[in-house]
């Protein structure tokens, strides 16, 4: 396998390409993640010479953390260390807001390693209106699909000087 797949919490590499997964995390067992497919496009996209690190904040088998802190700082170190961060939106206002992900997004969006996705058939495209329109303005890649998404993110990875 090309890819190295981090949950969260788990311990974070230092070293090699790696991409933080975005968006919202379905909380619970009735809305699948979108990650799994993601997980898929990025080791199909993935050509680079060392394995690609892919960080991702969901729990290891479903585990949520103990301690709401623990997620956070992970998440955020996580983030900080990304060489990319796809951020992919699939807003449904019931099961998928993403209101976590609209701070992260607005914390990331001047890093210039944030790329965001949008698909416009989600149940509410209108509520990443003004997301595309901040990504627009900070020159920020917009998509609207995961693997237009994907194909962004690995094209930042690859010139990189984050590392």
């Amino acid at each position: 396998m090309t890819l190295t797949v981090v949950w969260a919490r788990e311990p974070i590499p230092t070293a090699g390409p790696s991409v933080f997964l975005a968006g919202p995390t379905p909380r619970t067992g009735t809305v699948p993640s979108w990650r799994p497919a993601a997980i898929a496009e990025l080791d199909a996209q993935w050509t680079g010479p060392q394995p690609l690190t892919v960080l991702i904040p969901e729990s290891r088998g479903g585990q949520r953390a103990a301690c709401y802190d623990d997620q956070v700082g992970w998440e955020t170190e996580a983030r900080a260390t990304a060489d990319a961060i796809a951020f992919w939106i699939p807003r449904d206002l019931a099961d998928l807001p993403g209101f976590t992900t609209n701070v992260e997004f607005g914390l990331d969006v001047t890093t210039g390693r944030a790329v965001l996705g949008c698909p416009p058939h989600c149940p509410n495209p209108e509520r990443n209106r003004y997301l595309i329109w901040v990504a627009h303005h900070h020159g920020v890649p917009v998509c609207d699909t995961l693997p237009a998404t994907i194909t962004a993110a690995l094209a930042l990875i690859r010139t990189s000087t984050h590392r």
